[in-house]
């Protein structure tokens, strides 16, 4: 049997050094005359742990790293390709602990599969999905969706369900499917990674859709920071419409859905809904209004459904395994898992997928083991740029909408940015304004003046110019924000300024002035 190595060629594991371990392997296979088949497989999200390299021997995978290429040659002469021992030898990569504790049902073929392999996705499951939603009618497949509890995954939490109903019950001679995949938040890398490592997931995922609200085109608009995930996309859409995944007739039903991928602008504010449509419409990306709804009268006007890669890519396990499957996992009102990405100052960054409930706590410090530096915990801020600062106060808080929205605070794309001693809250506070005056689109005063003046006031704080004063006014401006913003932007940018001053207020104080010896 030729072996099978498979390196991961996916953005994080490149940044990492894995094209130069790739290299490196082919160069070492060729000199030594062994034939191998290398595979491109997409990263299991353990990137503390990347490049890791996998053999496939006869007794399973078997993982090394991270490896780098001054390893290779010892690999090879230490029998890596049956599975021998050196020193970055991991064992079996579904018992790596980080691996091991997670609930992985959205990822489940992630660093697994070849990702541009039909076969090979068909082969771990995939397509089980489409097959039993082509045997019931649109109506039962959204009651399934909404019976599992699934919500949006990209932020608002909004139930699936409902959204594809209105689509569904909404007369229009055309209707779209829009996935939001202009994954903007910092420390969030969820989209990125199934679109890398599993794309026909979310092939899946969207033709579902389009079947179940009488949809027959997609759209994935992918962030222009993401050139990787775009060419592996558009390689996977060829190859699901050349296999009839895709087309005038899905998997040779009656159902005809089809689906493009484009490219965004760079703007964070298009990751808004409303934005987002009209970028895809060729317009400047503006948030529009609400009512009317994007389902509706969303993309050139006519009913559309607009879903997180992960809601989406959720959506086959539901299908396949049915919704009470999926309900089993989770908490309160927040059903399924959530795939939580740890990043910032900690010792074990990745991807970890897990039911909602486990708390922050257990997340930050047994599942990232605490900060990459050794040093205290001071902060860690879920929900991107605009999520809340959290203290080791609250680090009891388990993960679930309901409970993080009583503490002020956000879920977000789950994105963890863990933050030490170190970092200065009054300067992260700053950051959240400067970030909203830079990334408003400028439709609403509140967001663009706020924000601008948000600045200048922390500015003031920061040089201890009349702190009261200006600390009543930082509070003034967020509570205008927060109620008078169009969107998301300048409503949630105050959740990482106050969180900053009601948790940290020893960052806010005027520096003590200092005697000079005599």
């Amino acid at each position: 049997m030729i072996p099978r190595i498979y390196i991961p060629g996916d953005s994080g594991a490149l940044a990492l050094g894995a094209e130069k371990v790739a290299k490196a392997i082919a160069s070492e296979l060729a000199e030594r005359g062994i034939e191998a088949k290398i595979v491109r497989n997409g990263s299991r999200g353990a990137y503390f742990l990347e490049p890791m390299v996998e053999v496939a021997t006869a007794n399973g995978r078997v993982a090394y790293g991270p490896v780098k290429p001054s390893d290779v040659k010892g690999l090879f002469d230490s029998g890596f390709l049956t599975g021998g021992h050196h020193r970055r030898w991991l064992g079996t990569p579904d018992k790596i602990p980080f691996l091991a504790k997670q609930t992985r049902l959205t990822f489940a073929r992630c660093g697994v599969t070849d990702p541009l392999s039909l076969e090979s996705y068909k082969k771990h499951g995939g397509l089980n999905g489409l097959t039993n939603a082509l045997a019931l009618t649109p109506a039962a497949i959204v009651a399934q969706v909404t019976e599992s509890g699934l919500r949006g995954r990209g932020g608002a939490g909004f139930p699936t369900g409902i959204k594809w109903k209105t689509v569904l019950d909404t007369v229009g001679d055309r209707k779209y499917i829009v996935c939001n995949a202009d994954e903007g938040d910092s420390g969030t890398f969820a989209d990125r990674m199934i679109m890398e490592g599993d794309p026909f997931v979310l092939i899946e995922g969207m033709t579902i859709a389009g079947i179940a609200t009488g949809a027959t085109k997609g759209f994935v608009y992918v962030r222009s920071e993401y050139p990787h995930a775009v060419a592996v996309m558009n390689k996977a859409v060829e190859v699901a419409r050349k296999a009839g995944v895709l087309g005038a007739s899905v998997l040779g039903s009656p159902y005809a859905f089809d689906m493009e991928i484009r490219v965004g602008a760079g703007a964070y504010v298009c990751g808004e809904e409303t934005a987002l449509l009209d970028s895809l419409e060729g317009k400047r990306g503006m948030v529009r209004a609400k009512p009317p709804l994007p389902a509706h009268k969303g993309l050139f006007g006519k009913p559309t459904v607009i879903n997180n890669v992960i809601s989406l890519a959720s959506v086959p396990v539901i299908m396949d395994k049915g919704a009470a499957y999926y309900k089993d996992f989770g908490m309160g009102r927040s059903r399924g898992t959530i795939p939580i990405q740890i990043a910032g100052n900690v010792k074990y960054a990745g991807l970890f997928e897990a039911a909602f409930g486990m708390t922050l706590g257990e997340i930050v410090d047994e599942i990232g083991g605490g900060t990459a530096t050794g040093r205290p915990v001071k902060a860690v801020q879920v929900g991107g740029p605009l999520g809340a600062y959290f203290p080791r106060t609250l680090f009891d808080t388990p993960f679930d909408y309901e409970a993080f929205a009583a503490k002020d605070g956000l879920i977000g794309h789950a994105g963890i940015v863990v933050f030490d001693d170190t970092a200065d809250m009054l300067k992260q506070a700053r950051f959240a304004m400067e970030f909203c005056a830079i990334e408003s689109c400028g439709k609403c005063t509140p967001c663009r003046i706020g924000s601008t003046r948000g600045v200048e006031t922390i500015d003031k704080l920061a040089a201890g110019i009349e702190p009261e004063k200006n600390l009543a006014l930082v509070t003034d401006l967020c509570n205008t924000m927060k109620f008078g913003s169009l969107c998301a932007l300048g409503g949630f940018t105050p959740y990482p300024v106050m969180s900053s001053i009601t948790h940290f207020p020893d960052d806010f104080k005027p520096a003590p002035v200092r005697v000079a010896a005599e």
